[in-house]
């Protein structure tokens, strides 16, 4: 299936654009930090709510309230593209009030724009469709049909012509070209991910989605998010490799977990080994040293109790497995100066400020 998909996004050929985003370097008096969301609009519009970041009808109620989302609001839900639609409306009206609105570049961002679409809900491609969806598929099978012929027939050479275009059909649902058209590089949202940075630090807290690794922490984060900025743009020949680098901001792990170690005589000559990493703790107090910051805030690995604070309090975690494919609980964080609090949505639907016990 991405074969296919790579295939669509050559065929369909992108005009390039460009864009950028940079979040505003003042300290606001109050942040609020919210985690993954992953298609579910209701739980989105809830939070908001109660963080009264937005009112009833939806539009920005925060005042000077500095909003940072962090990353991962596509996959596994269908409703997305509603969330990041009214997140581009909320951008504009905050700016006006004298706030901001900042959304981080999450993994599942990027994989939506190079084509790794394995967690794409079938309501994301319901979302695009229109009535001019069953023509644009018909008129792209008509346009590339010997293309998908050949495609189709390397696993089965004795397909007909007429079981192709059903296999096509099963692959190719309403809504899902224009969902590539939008998503791939140069296209709608393929150009607002672009814009989106992997990094932002606000006054002395940075925010990045998956973590920050000693490696990946040695230029300023104007650097850091120059490279993923281009590694998104148009250009077909673009090396897109920093994308799926585990050790940086969109996928890095290592702040929140270390790998087991290796088993006695797994490894045969120790000149194999990879150099030992830091642990945690001296890793982190590294990279905060770095950018003369007190605390990293991450989500991307989910801690399904609430949102929770590590290594002596500089490491917050407010991934909560918020949506409703996680089931985990609703939640958000607030920092207003040196205060950090952390609130969570009980199972009988009622809010309350958690404890930020640290668990190392």
């Amino acid at each position: 299936m991405r074969h296919l998909l790579l295939l669509l996004a050559a065929l369909m050929g992108l005009a390039a654009t460009s864009a950028t985003a940079e979040a505003e370097t003042r300290v606001p008096d109050r942040i609020v930090a919210i985690g993954d969301l992953h298609g579910d609009y209701e739980a989105w519009e809830e939070i908001a709510r109660e963080a009264e970041l937005v009112d009833d009808k939806g539009h920005w109620s925060g005042g000077t309230t500095t909003l940072v989302q962090l990353g991962d609001i596509p996959d596994r839900g269908p409703e997305s593209l509603k969330i990041i639609r009214q997140l581009q409306s909320l951008h504009e009206e905050a700016a006006a009030a004298g706030g901001e609105v900042v959304v981080l570049l999450g993994n599942h961002e990027a994989m939506n724009v190079v084509g790794d679409l394995r967690y794409v809900h079938p309501g994301e491609y319901e979302a695009f469709e229109d009535r001019r969806s069953a023509g644009r598929r018909e008129a792209t099978w008509k346009a590339n049909r010997e293309k998908l012929l050949a495609f189709y027939r390397q696993e089965n050479p004795d397909l007909s012509e007429k079981e192709v275009k059903a296999l096509w059909i099963a692959d190719t649902p309403l809504g899902m070209l224009a969902h590539r058209r939008a998503w791939s590089p140069g296209g709608e949202l393929g150009t607002w991910a672009a814009s989106l940075p992997a990094v932002v630090q606000i006054g002395t807290t940075l925010f990045a989605h998956g973590g920050l690794s000693e490696e990946r922490t040695r230029e300023p984060l104007d650097a850091i998010n120059g490279r993923y900025r281009y590694a998104l743009g148009a250009d077909p020949l673009t090396d897109r490799s920093v994308l799926e680098d585990p050790l940086g901001p969109l996928w890095y792990r290592g702040n929140v977990m270390r790998p087991a170690a290796p088993e006695e005589g797994g490894v045969s000559d120790a000149s194999d080994a990879p150099p030992p990493r830091l642990g945690r703790m001296e890793e982190l107090e590294l990279v905060l040293s770095r950018y003369e910051a007190q605390r990293l805030v991450i989500a991307h690995t989910p801690s399904m109790k609430g949102i929770v604070t590590e290594l002596g309090g500089r490491l917050i975690r407010v991934d909560t497995g918020i949506s409703a494919h996680y089931g985990g609980p609703r939640s958000f964080l607030v920092i207003e100066g040196d205060e950090v609090h952390a609130f969570r949505q009980e199972p009988d639907g009622t809010w309350r400020q958690q404890p930020l016990d640290d668990g190392e």
